[in-house]
C-alpha cells in the first residue's frame, strides 16, 4: 500500500473521532497495543534525542522497502510513534523522504500536544527520513 493510501485510511479513520482529546486517547491505545522492543534493542543508537521521554525507533531495511518498530516509556509517545512507525513501514525510500507526515497537523493530532511532544513527533519523522535517504545513498 502507497503512503498516499495509507494517508487517506488514516485520515478517515481519525476524523471518525470527534472530540481531540479522544483523538489523543486514540493514540494512546494504538501505543498500548503496540509489540514494542526488547531490552537488546533499547539502546542509544536508536535512541531519538530530543524528546523528554525515552524513546526508540529502530529501522531496518529489507528487499527495497524500510520498515520501523518503535517503544518509549510514555503512553502519548508510544502511541505518536506506533502510528509513524506504522506509516512509514513497509514503505520504499523514495516515498518516505517524499511525505513529512504534515496530515497528523491536518486531522487534529498536533494541535493539542505539548511543544515539547510535538518536537518528539518531528524528530521521530526527521529520523524515518534520514534513514531513508541513507537506504537510498548505500550501494
Amino acid at each position: 500500500m502507497h503512503l498516499n493510501d495509507k494517508q487517506t485510511a488514516l485520515v478517515e479513520e481519525i476524523e471518525l473521532i470527534p472530540d481531540a482529546y479522544e483523538r489523543l486517547g486514540y493514540l494512546v491505545e494504538r501505543g498500548k497495543l503496540a509489540t514494542g522492543l526488547p531490552d537488546d534493542l533499547r539502546i542509544d543508537q536508536f535512541r531519538i534525542e530530543g524528546c523528554m521521554s525515552q524513546l526508540w525507533v529502530v529501522p531496518e531495511f529489507k528487499e527495497g522497502r524500510c520498515h520501523f518498530k518503535s517503544e518509549s516509556d510514555s503512553a502519548i509517545v508510544k502511541g505518536i510513534a506506533t502510528l509513524l512507525c506504522d506509516f512509514y513501514s513497509d514503505a520504499p525510500p523514495q516515498e518516505i523522504i517524499e511525505n513529512d507526515a504534515a496530515f497528523l497537523g491536518e486531522v487534529g493530532v498536533t494541535q493539542h500536544l505539548s511543544p515539547n511532544r510535538r518536537n518528539g513527533l518531528s524528530r521521530i519523522v526527521e529520523f524515518i527520513q534520514h534513514f531513508a535517504r541513507s537506504c537510498l545513498a548505500a550501494p
